[in-house]
């Protein structure tokens, strides 16, 4: 498993008249949380479309539990709970308030694509010999 964990502070014009982080912005919470994800791995979303490859979100899935709310330092732990298998990744989220209590789970699927191409593609292998490690089983 690897996982990675990114500090997001709720930004005032991010509420609603509640003052709770609005929905909408939970997916680009997961975004920044992959983002800072892959580039803990030695890799950012510039160099990988560099490489010829772009990662388009396939599907998202989130669950609210508690408001994120205005002011809050909200730490987003991101997840790989399997490594990925052919063009699929799956990047689970977890969003944590200060107080370590779950404010929100997600799941968002993305694929390695190739847009000169136009088809899907495996993962590049730079990126996948970075990632065997955390998911080496001893027996």
């Amino acid at each position: 498993m690897y996982s990675s964990e990114t500090k997001i502070r709720v930004r005032y014009g991010e509420t609603d008249q509640m003052g709770y982080l609005y929905y909408g912005y939970y997916a680009l919470y997961y975004e920044s949380g992959r983002a800072e994800a892959i580039r803990a791995l030695g890799y950012t979303y510039r160099q990988l479309e560099e490489m010829g490859i772009m990662m388009p979100v396939v599907a998202l899935n989130a669950q609210y539990f508690r408001p994120a709310l205005y002011d809050d330092l909200i730490t987003v732990r991101t997840i790989l709970k399997e490594l990925p298998k052919g063009s699929k990744i799956q990047f689970h989220s977890e969003l944590y308030n200060e107080e370590g209590q779950l404010l929100n789970k997600g799941v968002t699927t993305l694929v390695f694509y190739d847009p000169k191409e136009k088809q899907k593609v495996s993962m590049p292998p730079q990126l996948m010999d970075r990632l065997k490690p955390f998911f080496k089983t001893t027996t």
